[in-house]
């Protein structure tokens, strides 16, 4: 083997992973890390709840800090940025705050994570709009949140990582009195609880008739219900064309449809876009626009792997190659590259989609395929059942409606897919769907699994169980 380092390009969870994994693994080769920004190893899912306040720090969603990676034996270099590829002569070329050079590698991991959508929405650059793909984003907009008399870059918590002057920059302006929120999926929801709590008029549109979408109609008609009775005005089947500035180029307005709403603020969650163009002329990307990898994360250039939401991962439905930005499947993929690369491959397993969100007090979860089209292009017959019962034995106090919807092949009896939504413990049953999925379970199978069962915890019908039972019958 080469005695060139390992590089990474990209610090968070994917690339940290597979450094952590390899530098305990195999201490005759060095790894170096490019990460282009300050801010390494951190929770991308909880920035929603540090804009709340429910997390106090900035600092408080590191996984992992600059110190306790050198500690491991990692090279991180913060504020370079790999630009260039080239993979027959095995060089990168980064750009640092000394100026650009090469870095020669022995294999080389592409984990540059993606981006925010911009694009589709003019307006996006106004004061006041922002989109949540960052702790820098969190630090903004929260400091826009505060009053300035109140507002400190201190109080932050950012550990000397944060945009300062971003931050101060918002801190400094009147805080908003209402926000539009383009785009109700996991950003827009969280993001419609985080902005209550501070007391703005909300109003959340989205261009489908349903919130969470991927969620299914049974989820989201719930989700909408609880979304309005805690306030939140919602806009359904309504596209945004634009925001719209004042004189001072901070946002007076969203336009859609041609009809104007006025607002102070605006949020702008309609998606991600895997950051694949580094390598994009020297590997192979997937259909999904990310970067296609076999089932050891390695790309089609030699001794380059990726991993990561720059990276497809299969899926464990139907096999074939897809695009999930979630942390656990970046964190997995990461680790098993890691791994792989210091001489004992370790495959970077499937995904099942596996998802969950909260809207204030109702919990939802998903996995698998859940939406009929997506099954049947999968070639499947997909049937549905959708019941509601309860989260505990009726009799025990804390007991709430849990509705749960299933999809299984006709043919087959297989289990594809789930969600559930319901405000006692509701997401984490989704677990149990996702575990069958993974076994290539049937609808009879899961069925009679041997769920836990006491009154505090579920009735003895567990509602997966339940839902079961009646798409059994169906099939």
């Amino acid at each position: 083997m080469s005695a060139e380092p390992f590089v990474v390009g990209g610090g968070d969870a994917a690339g940290l992973s597979a450094a952590s994994k390899f530098a305990r693994a195999d201490t005759d080769r060095d790894v170096v890390v490019f990460e282009r920004g300050r801010w390494v190893s951190y929770a991308h899912c909880g920035t929603p709840y540090f804009v709340k306040g429910e997390v106090e720090k900035l600092t408080d969603m590191l996984s992992l800090s600059p110190e306790a990676a050198a500690e491991r034996g990692i090279d991180l270099r913060r504020e370079h940025e790999v630009v260039a590829v080239d993979t027959d002569e095995r060089v990168v070329t980064v750009e640092g705050p000394d100026g650009t050079f090469d870095q020669p590698y022995g294999d080389l991991l592409v984990a540059t994570g993606a981006r925010a959508l911009r694009d589709p929405i003019d307006g996006i650059d106004l004061d006041g709009a922002f989109t949540l793909h960052g702790l820098d984003d969190a630090a903004a907009i929260r400091s826009f949140l505060t009053d300035p008399d109140e507002a400190s870059v201190a109080d932050l918590g950012g550990g000397g990582f944060v945009d300062e002057a971003r931050a101060a920059r918002f801190g400094a302006m009147e805080p908003p009195e209402s926000v539009a929120i383009v785009g109700g999926g996991f950003v827009g929801v969280e993001m419609a609880e985080a902005f209550t709590a501070h007391g703005l008029d909300v109003h959340l549109f989205q261009r489908s008739g349903h919130v969470l979408k991927s969620f299914g109609d049974a989820v989201g008609e719930r989700v909408e219900e609880h979304l309005e009775a805690h306030g939140v005005t919602l806009h359904l089947g309504a596209s945004v064309e634009r925001l719209r500035g004042d004189d001072a180029d901070r946002v007076e307005a969203v336009v859609c449809e041609g009809d104007e709403l006025a607002v102070d603020a605006a949020m702008v969650g309609i998606g991600l876009r895997p950051n694949a163009d580094l390598v994009a002329d020297a590997v192979d990307l997937g259909e999904t626009g990310a970067i296609a990898v076999d089932d050891y994360g390695r790309t089609s250039a030699e001794r380059v792997y990726a991993a990561g939401d720059c990276a497809e991962i299969d899926h464990v439905v139907t096999g074939e190659p897809t695009w999930n930005t979630l942390g656990l499947p970046a964190n997995r993929a990461g680790r098993a590259i890691g791994q792989t690369v210091a001489g004992d491959p370790e495959p970077i397993g499937t995904v099942a989609d596996t998802s969950v969100v909260k809207a204030f007090d109702l919990e939802c979860g998903r996995a698998g395929v859940t939406d009929p089209d997506e099954a049947r292009d999968a070639g499947f017959d997909p049937v549905s059942e959708t019941i509601t019962a309860g989260s505990r034995s009726g009799y025990y106090p804390g007991s709430a409606e849990t509705t749960v919807t299933l999809v299984a092949d006709r043919d087959t009896g297989r289990l594809l897919g789930g969600t559930i939504v319901g405000a006692d413990r509701a997401a984490v049953r989704i677990d149990t769907v996702a575990t069958a999925l993974a076994a290539e379970l049937t609808v009879a199978e899961v069925e009679r699994l041997d769920l836990g069962y006491a009154p505090p915890f579920s009735p003895v019908w567990d509602p997966i169980l339940t839902a079961a039972k009646v798409l059994r019958g169906s099939l």
